[in-house]
């Protein structure tokens, strides 16, 4: 009996050792990131009275510094988990849901990418990078008690870089082809119409219960956008118009942060970066602006591999090839502890490998490997005329993502900016690809001069709401469909959105008056649907039901039937077509079959019926912008120019928007070449700080479709600030 309880109390007692090796296993297993060698930084950061940080420094990289402390001010949190993304330790912070991208972030070697490329980068580009990261360090060494993650600090320019790396390529939809391979799903390709391709057998891979994180922190299917550009002859008033409304989560890692800056090496810039970031990706200096919009070219290849019996070699021009192969750990937190994970990540001479019981797959995607992304994005941020920032575009470092430029000499543009694979002739490029002949695996991009553009055209504007470029100037304006390869993959779709703004704009240029500022609000802020496309085929498909069976749905077929095709609030069957439109605008977005149309209404009429005893309740009851205590109705839907994309359903039935009009801005510039700028944003300032009066103090100026001043000029912004600090110190940046 003695014996018993001795080896009970030592299992106990290896139990207990085994448990605290496994929470302490992961800080003790990380490698700390390499200390910046010693400089020091300087910024100071003034405040309007929106909370929105001007950042001013003797140099770019004191810049960069403040930009990190001012956003770690007002969100630190998220820039944490963008932190912990980019070196592989989501699953250590947030669990099962993040062993996903650390996978991912293997798969696509986001490290060794980096060790490969950074040194090649600009000097100055690594200056800024490094004066982020300090500025990152600064805070989380003076504010330690919110620090999440043992070991997470300090990082240097090269952790900034991962996260470019990572994120860039599921803004074009990578995460769909990883997912499908790994669950063994059909493919759906990107670009043109919808082609599903199958894969032979069924399979379950490994993290299958494990739906892959885009880590965008997104749905890429869904993702929109809407930009308007305007010369000064179509406009009333002389000025020419630059609109950026971009469609973005609310909240999260790829949600916008409005902020403006000032150097004295010349980098002078308002706009909004996301966390991570120590550049603006939208917005103007005193010269320029652009807007972003998602396309959705074919810029993705899968291949399907030749393998031995072993499966650790490939088939590739006559030879056999060994599969690289590298394991790793994903370090999963589960309450108190973490636990090792182990799993294999692979690759083949065209890219990231998923192996699954119907073979391996290799993946080829445009931007692979590279980070000119970040040399561009500082470029253009600096370019102070069309030349210069035509020639900082032309570097090719972003992937994908429509630009909408405007400028103060009266230019305006929209590039359908992709980096194209150059693809060979004689191979269906939509399909499987054979994996065995390099004659298959493109190497390079096609240059920039072969990317659709239209510059200045007799229409007076441009506009893109993630439709197909060829439209982007209106009816006779379009461009030649013919002089583009098929092989390039361009998209053929129409949204509402790119509809119904042609349609407006079309309508102001037709009744013979200029388009002035009231006018362009007006578009901005419309919630109509236009009675074409999926959405006329939809309800066309619901009016054709036969429901004399159930009375409810009767009533519901015929308050869709006298709807006025505005979801503004104001009609009967606003709610209802709010809700049944979601489903068919997500199919169409994601080229996919429609669902039941019958089950969709049946689904609405039961939620308006459960939770507001009625279905026709008003539709501001039911969409709400909440944030805190604060709880607004708000109107729009998930296609109209004025979006309310993607909401969550509450406890109280009622559908709380998270993703849709996120920043919006509207720039001119006046006859005499000055800029003037006027911005929103859903919530305020600091989305993470509920005691901070920055919390939802642009809340009701949102719904009310009202704009605050920028004070980009900074003796305007003395006349309105709030408070002023200095940052700064002897931190450390990489070589």
């Amino acid at each position: 009996m003695k014996l018993l309880k001795r080896l009970a109390l030592v299992l106990v007692a290896l139990l207990a050792i085994v448990a605290f090796g496994l929470i302490i296993w992961e800080p003790l297993s990380v490698s700390q990131a390499v200390p910046p060698s010693l400089r020091q930084y300087e910024a100071r950061i003034v405040r309007d009275n929106f909370g929105v940080p001007h950042i001013f420094g003797k140099t770019d990289a004191d810049v960069a510094y403040g930009v990190a402390y001012a956003h770690a001010e007002d969100d630190f949190a998220t820039l944490q988990e963008v932190t912990a993304m980019t070196r592989g330790r989501m699953a250590t912070l947030n669990g099962e849901a993040g062993a996903p991208i650390d996978y991912v972030a293997a798969l696509l070697d986001v490290d060794g990418t980096v060790k490969r490329k950074y040194d090649d980068l600009p000097k100055d580009v690594r200056a800024v990078l490094d004066g982020y990261a300090s500025g990152l360090n600064s805070y989380a060494d003076e504010h330690s008690e919110e620090v999440m993650l043992s070991k997470l600090f300090p990082i240097n320019g090269r952790d900034i870089a991962s996260g470019f790396v990572l994120r860039s390529p599921f803004f074009f939809g990578l995460d769909g082809p990883i997912e499908a391979l790994s669950n063994n799903q059909p493919l759906k390709r990107e670009g043109g119409p919808s082609l599903s391709v199958p894969v032979e057998s069924p399979t379950v891979h490994p993290l299958s219960e494990d739906k892959i994180v885009t880590p965008v922190g997104t749905d890429p299917d869904e993702n929109g956008s809407n930009g308007y550009a305007i010369v000064p002859d179509r406009s009333s008033d002389g000025k020419t118009r630059l609109i950026s409304n971009s469609h973005q989560p609310l909240r999260g890692n790829v949600a916008w942060y409005e902020l403006v800056v000032h150097s004295e090496e010349g980098w002078d810039f308002a706009g909004a970066n996301f966390p991570g970031s120590p550049f603006p990706f939208l917005g103007h200096n005193k010269f320029l602006g652009w807007t972003n919009t998602v396309n959705r070219p074919d810029l993705i290849d899968i291949y399907k591999l030749t393998l031995n019996e072993k499966k650790n070699a490939y088939r590739f021009d006559g030879e056999w090839l060994p599969l690289e192969k590298k394991r790793i750990w994903l370090k999963i937190k589960y309450g108190p502890f973490v636990i090792p994970y182990p799993k294999m990540a692979y690759r083949s001479v065209h890219g990231p490998v998923i192996l699954n019981d119907s073979g391996g797959y290799a993946l080829r995607y445009a931007g692979m490997d590279q980070l000119d992304m970040l040399t561009q994005y500082y470029r253009i941020n600096k370019a102070r005329n069309f030349e210069e920032w035509q020639a900082a575009m032309a570097g090719q470092g972003v992937p994908a993502t429509n630009f909408i430029y405007a400028d103060a000499s009266g230019n305006i543009g929209m590039f359908y900016n992709a980096m194209f694979p150059d693809r060979a002739p004689g191979f269906d490029w939509r399909t499987i690809l054979p994996g065995d002949t390099s004659k298959a695996v493109w190497q390079n991009s096609l240059p920039f001069t072969r990317v659709p553009a239209l510059i200045n055209p007799r229409s007076g504007y441009v506009m893109n709401s993630n439709n197909t470029p060829y439209v982007a100037a209106g009816p006779g304006d379009e461009l030649n469909r013919s002089t583009f390869s098929p092989l390039m993959g361009i998209e053929d779709d129409e949204t509402n959105r790119s509809r119904r703004s042609i349609q407006l704009l079309e309508a102001a240029i037709a009744s013979g008056k200029k388009i002035g500022e009231a006018d362009i609000r007006r578009i901005k802020y419309d919630t109509a649907y236009v009675q074409a496309g999926y959405a006329k085929d939809w309800l066309d498909k619901i009016a054709a039901l036969d429901l004399k069976d159930d009375p409810q749905l009767v009533k519901a077929q015929k308050l869709l039937g006298n709807w006025d095709w505005n979801l503004d609030g104001k009609g009967a069957a606003d709610a209802l077509a709010l809700m049944v439109l979601r489903p068919a605008n997500k199919s169409h977005y994601q080229r996919d079959k429609l669902p039941d149309p019958r089950k969709i209404l049946q689904e609405t009429v039961d939620h308006l019926t459960q939770y507001f005893g009625k279905i026709d309740p008003p539709m501001l009851k039911v969409l709400r912008l909440r944030q805190g205590k604060v709880d607004l109705p708000i109107d729009g839907g998930n296609d109209t120019i004025r979006a309310s994309t993607l909401w969550n359903v509450e406890d109280d039935g009622r559908l709380s928007v998270r993703h849709g009009d996120s920043f919006i801005m509207f720039i001119d510039w006046d006859k005499a070449g000055k800029v003037h700028s006027r911005s929103i944003q859903p919530f305020g300032s600091a989305t993470t700080r509920p005691d901070s009066p920055h919390y939802t103090d642009q809340m009701q100026l949102f719904v009310d479709k009202k704009l605050k001043p920028v004070w980009f000029d900074p003796a305007e912004l003395e006349k309105n600030k709030a408070s002023e600090k200095r940052v700064g110190s002897a931190s450390r940046t990489a070589k």
